[in-house]
């Protein structure tokens, strides 16, 4: 298979050869546009050697770039038909460098590669929307990527980049927390087939000199809070945490210079980190 980005007959074809109809439920929207792929090797720096995570290969277009540029792949496909694809095409054209485990991307969040303490490895991923929050909060459990490069629908991307406001969420907080944004690019549903009834945008994240990460049972509260994101923070102490923990929250709120009447949503990346002090990472 040659590196790049299939042509939309190309595409049609080779669906029509594997008698596959591109499933909605899978975000199976394949990508038509080589500068693309390019781009997003070029925004991940991918070097000959590096190990990188891809999640949903699909047709192989990316993973086709991917190890043409020299990277070792470990990816996870849960389409059974696209699976048998990739092992009859590329993973015998590069047996050593080509990993792939059939199954769910959320289960496999890493698709099967084990890092050491401090090796280093990157994920690029055209990530379908339905899973693009929960594989991320498995991905942030550690060991921590150097960066991504993410295909993501506009309102995912949104919710990833918030600092502030109603696009804000827990996976927000979480993610930048220990990332940092490196580029964004807005996508046109043109550059995939099927068309997508929305835009995507590419979205590049780079681990910060010293990453932090939330503990489980402080995931589990900001999660708790962000139900509840426009109800005031004051009140969602005394009512969703023990009486010790509400009143260090309080005192920790008011340290961050918000009021008791503060929402959820209006909190700072800084702000949720005074509320829940994150940890670096084992690795980092």
């Amino acid at each position: 298979m040659q590196p790049g980005a299939l042509s939309p007959t190309a595409t049609r074809d080779l669906l029509q050869r594997l008698n596959l109809r591109p499933k909605a439920r899978l975000g199976q929207n394949f990508l038509i546009e080589g500068n693309l792929v390019r781009k997003a090797l070029h925004l991940a720096d991918v070097a000959p050697g590096d190990a990188v995570v891809e999640v949903g290969p699909g047709l192989g277009t990316l993973t086709g770039a991917l190890l043409a540029a020299g990277a070792v792949v470990h990816a996870v496909e849960r389409d059974p038909v696209l699976a048998a694809h990739l092992r009859d095409t590329l993973a015998r054209s590069f047996p050593t460098r080509f990993h792939l485990i059939e199954g769910d991307a959320v289960e496999h969040p890493l698709a099967g590669l084990r890092p050491q303490p401090n090796e280093a490895f990157k994920i690029v991923a055209n990530l379908p929307y339905a899973i693009a929050t929960p594989w991320l909060e498995g991905v942030l459990d550690g060991p921590l990527p150097t960066n991504f490069c993410l295909m993501l629908q506009e309102e995912a991307a949104r919710r990833y980049l918030a600092e502030t406001g109603g696009s804000t969420g827990a996976i927000s907080v979480f993610l930048r927390a220990a990332y940092e944004p490196a580029a964004s690019h807005r996508v046109s549903a043109a550059c995939f087939f099927p068309r997508p009834e929305i835009h995507s945008r590419l979205l590049a994240l780079r681990r910060r000199p010293r990453p932090l990460v939330f503990d489980t049972a402080s995931r589990e509260a900001i999660r708790l809070l962000f139900r509840h994101r426009r109800k005031q923070l004051g009140s969602l102490f005394r009512k969703g945490f023990p009486p010790g923990q509400a009143e260090v929250l309080a005192a920790r709120l008011h340290s961050t210079g918000f009021p008791p009447e503060a929402r959820p949503e209006d909190l700072t990346t800084a702000a949720w980190q005074i509320l829940f002090p994150p940890q670096p990472p084992p690795s980092a």
